[in-house]
């Protein structure tokens, strides 16, 4: 363990110190609001400290990208919780039916106590900061374990925590795998972790002692569906936004492509002209190009190039060369690669596109049901029929019709993947719902046909009656 890893011995104790002081002075809706509002105006001030601290851990990564990515879509998402946090609070009204008038009930969202939040290396402020302050909206104290992968900012928000909040409300535990599997082990109230499929099954194994309530934020194979009806180039733009924003380093960037066998080298012409039009004609600019995080995932991404190759698979590089002294790897497509091909078999996470041609849609429809539910669909088709085919015929954890990556910046629609990428959602009142418990409660009224339910139940035949029917 490094020297400024947190020590496993101090795990517990933090989270008992977290859970006494949630037990002494449960969060009410004004330290709810003003947490949120301080997190928020800390992090608004320090955004391009952020950038700059993601770009160190990167090697390189494009400064706007991390001001949207990580900067716009917490803030966004902070100010919805402040928008939304009063109303989510209250007491909802459920009906009793006819026969238990005149009861009433209702469910109170009440604080489950201390979330953990284990955070991954791709997004490293968001994917940290917006779980924690759901967390923090639905009244918990938190207890964070950002990224290894990422030291400098995980340092970085260490630091931003100290500075807006006690170390009795939130606390950070820094560290590799060690300190990871033993924070996954604690006795949450709630834990929410974001990563691989592979490493969410640990998680969960780790937490199953506890019976510790999950929400499991995986990854998968999330594949675009272009359609026949739909233009090339507005395809091509839109599918490599999603593939090429964060170098690919995105759970939920297009994994592969499936297009209409006539229409797929046109397809990978309009991918290298907007490779041009983003980067230059000579690949050059290559400050809005992120590299990848470390020396690791370069040699796994390299090693699926290496694969493809000796399987004769073409490998069409769209721009540019790879260097791995920069850990600088170009936009690649990959054609017709078969499920033995180690790029389709993992989450490539990386500028890596697999092509696939289909013959029909049928065939298209049965290829993605084929294989585990992926976090994310991206059908394209003017068509509405065609899409709501797709949608009927496919369970995935999220859709962008037309687009991608973009439903999981709208606070609105809940964020969570289904069987292998993920269990549970959250994001705006999926979220504070998941970190709440919904309690239900009875109201009783002084004079209730409840009473009359007793032995001997031939005096109360007329009520039994009544209700049994």
């Amino acid at each position: 363990m490094d020297s400024a890893d947190t020590p496993l011995h101090d795990l517990q104790p933090t989270l008992d110190r977290l859970r006494a002081a949630w037990q002494a002075r449960k969060p009410d809706y004004a330290q709810r609001r003003d947490d949120l509002q301080r997190l928020r105006a800390a992090l608004k001030r320090r955004l391009d400290e952020m950038a700059r601290t993601i770009a160190a851990d990167f090697g390189h990564r494009s400064l706007d990208e991390s001001r949207i990515a990580d900067g716009m879509t917490a803030l966004n998402e902070i100010d919805h919780l402040i928008r939304h946090l009063r109303g989510w609070m209250k007491p909802r009204r459920v009906g009793v039916g006819w026969r238990f008038l005149p009861a009433r009930a209702q469910v109170r969202p009440v604080p489950l106590g201390v979330v953990g939040v284990i955070a991954p290396w791709n997004y490293p402020v968001n994917l940290a900061l917006i779980p924690l302050a759901t967390a923090i909206a639905a009244g918990n104290h938190v207890f964070l374990k950002p990224s290894e992968h990422t030291p400098r900012t995980s340092a970085f928000l260490r630091d931003l925590l100290a500075e807006v909040f006690p170390a009795n409300r939130v606390a950070v535990a820094t560290g590799g795998a060690e300190v990871g599997a033993a924070f996954a082990g604690l006795p949450f109230d709630h834990l929410v972790f974001t990563g691989s499929t592979a490493v969410g099954r640990k998680v969960m194994a780790a937490a199953a002692p506890h019976l510790t309530p999950l929400t499991l934020e995986l990854g998968g194979k999330s594949p675009a569906l272009l359609c026949d009806d739909y233009p090339i180039d507005r395809a091509a733009a839109r599918i490599a936004t999603g593939k090429w924003f964060n170098c690919g380093q995105t759970c939920i960037a297009p994994d592969y492509v499936l297009v209409p066998a006539g229409q797929r080298d046109a397809f990978v012409e309009a991918l290298r002209r907007e490779v041009a039009a983003r980067y230059g004609a000579d690949f050059g600019n290559l400050d809005d190009y992120t590299r990848i995080v470390n020396d690791g995932q370069y040699a796994r991404l390299q090693g699926y190039v290496d694969d493809a190759r000796q399987r004769g698979i073409d490998v069409v590089t769209l721009g540019g060369k790879a260097d791995p002294a920069q850990r600088l790897l170009p936009p690649t497509v990959l054609l017709e690669p078969g499920d033995d091909a180690k790029v389709m078999q993992d989450e490539i996470f990386g500028p890596l596109l697999p092509v696939k041609s289909y013959r029909t849609l049928d065939e298209a429809i049965a290829y993605i049901n084929a294989h585990d539910r992926p976090l994310a669909l991206y059908p394209f088709s003017h068509d509405r029929a065609t899409i709501d085919r797709i949608l009927h015929e496919t369970v995935a954890g999220g859709v962008s019709v037309n687009d991608t990556l973009f439903h999981f910046a709208i606070p609105d629609l809940p964020f969570g993947g289904v069987g292998a990428s993920g269990m549970g959602a959250y994001h705006s009142r999926a979220g504070f719902d998941a970190m709440s418990k919904l309690l239900p409660v009875l109201w009783q009224a002084r004079r209730t046909g409840g009473d009359l339910l007793k032995p001997p139940y031939s005096k109360a035949k007329w009520l039994i009656d009544l209700i049994v029917r």
